[in-house]
């Protein structure tokens, strides 16, 4: 997401870092790159110019902070700048004062408004909630039929049936919800594989007879500029709420998302990066700004590691360190929780100046290659050679490399990483109290 755009930005930024001051023709250069980055990432030319105007206006003669220097208080107006233009303060959900909150979805055929259906319901489930799912696309094939094996693989209960019209669907799943107490309501209307009168006539008719709470476009970030036109036509037609972008995972440059919100004045509420149902995230502008600018995202960055580690087993952990009792079975464990975080090039782009960590795909491609052969290697062997990992001789090795389908030198490479982990994790043990005692979010701190 926003590669491409990251990746020229930052390298303007570097040119107009080596100038020893700042000054109107510096600005004005660098100005020039920023509107070429920001055409190229396929973002509107409007919303474009627009941008660098306001860049200008705020950059030139303005003082310097005393902390930052001259280019920095530049990257600062366009951080500040690309924050505003993605949204400000970000866009959430407010639930209904009676529920149920009925959410209905919107877009074109091929958008993904089905599994983000489900991706929504997952989130709400998680957060404590009890949603319940409208199959109310009559019209494309087995869409009823997908809608309900997502809906039971989640838990969700799906409303809807052949021979039912959409407005029928719609009120059947509002009387279930409100009968049985379930909130929210997520619509799952119909598209089409362009905008024509018949499905506008019939989300018109939904939404004045349903009255949802918000109104979701969701449309697919890949299509560029064809994404924002398609937001601008449903939002002057219909009338919606907030957007949400799917396939932001494949989009590098991120034209959409960056016009989106200024060409239609509505936000961006959800991000879609995969085609999983936990593969849906709450779009915060000001953190998307600072990972285009090379700054990270280590709030988000915490966040997937709250989810991915559980609080006990962490602690369990901290115990074993501190008794020197760590195993290849523990090992395994984190193996899994970092491969839950998800792509390591999505975790890397969350810290500061990752984007110089990723600039190695191939190698990038081959850790996370390690992480699965690890996990079959690690699977591959008794449980006593997983506690004893001593034991592990030369026939041992074989035997374990041809049960996980690998080599004796995949074999020798972890018990090197892990014998390596091992003598770090007692450097650290020998540093406890010596240390600052903040810790993580999400993750118990070393104490004494």
């Amino acid at each position: 997401m926003f590669d491409s755009l990251s990746t020229r930005l930052q390298a303007v930024f570097d040119r107009l870092g080596s100038r020893g001051r700042l000054t109107e023709d510096n600005i004005q250069e660098a100005l020039r790159e920023v509107r070429l980055a920001l055409l190229e990432a396929d973002v509107n030319f409007k919303v474009v110019r627009g941008f660098v105007e306001r860049v200008k206006a705020r950059a030139v003669g303005q003082d310097v902070l005393g902390s930052l220097t001259p280019a920095q208080q530049v990257v600062k107006v366009v951080h500040d700048e690309l924050v505003e233009l993605l949204g400000g303060s970000g866009h959430r959900l407010s639930p209904a004062q009676h529920p149920p909150t009925i959410l209905m979805l919107i877009g074109l055929q091929g958008s993904g408004k089905t599994t983000t259906s489900a991706k929504l319901a997952r989130l709400y489930a998680k957060q404590g909630q009890h949603p319940v799912l409208a199959a109310a696309d009559i019209y494309r094939p087995a869409a009823m039929d997908q809608l309900r094996t997502l809906g039971a693989q989640l838990g969700v209960p799906v409303v809807g049936a052949p021979g039912q019209r959409p407005l029928e669907i719609c009120r059947a799943a509002r009387e279930e919800a409100a009968a049985r107490g379930l909130t929210p309501l997520i619509l799952d209307t119909a598209g089409r594989l362009h905008i024509d009168e018949a499905m506008l006539d019939e989300l018109r008719t939904i939404r004045s007879e349903i009255r949802p709470h918000h109104v979701l476009l969701v449309v697919d970030a890949m299509t560029g500029q064809d994404a924002v036109n398609v937001a601008d036509r449903f939002n002057q037609a219909v009338g919606i709420d907030a957007v949400i972008l799917t396939k932001m995972d494949g989009d590098s440059r991120g034209g959409a998302a960056l016009s989106v919100r200024q060409v239609t004045g509505r936000p961006i509420a959800f991000v879609g990066m995969g085609e999983k149902t936990e593969a849906l995230e709450p779009f915060h502008p000001d953190r998307v700004a600072s990972r285009i600018l090379g700054m990270g995202d280590v709030l988000s960055l915490v966040e997937k590691a709250q989810e991915a580690v559980d609080q006990k087993t962490a602690e369990e952990l901290v115990r074993k360190l501190r008794e020197d009792a760590f195993t290849l079975e523990d090992f395994r464990d984190q193996l899994k929780q970092v491969r839950q975080m998800g792509p390591l090039d999505q975790v890397l782009g969350m810290l500061p100046f990752g984007k110089l960590l990723k600039g190695a795909p191939r190698e990038l491609s081959a850790e996370q290659a390690d992480l699965a052969r690890f996990d079959a290697i690690i699977g591959s062997m008794t449980p006593q050679e997983r506690r004893h990992p001593e034991i592990i001789n030369g026939s041992r090795r074989q035997r374990i490399a041809r049960g996980s389908g690998t080599s004796v030198q995949d074999v020798n490479r972890l018990l090197k990483q892990y014998a390596q982990l091992r003598k770090m994790m007692k450097q650290f043990k020998g540093l406890e109290g010596k240390l600052p005692r903040a810790g993580l979010p999400g993750f118990p701190t070393l104490r004494g």
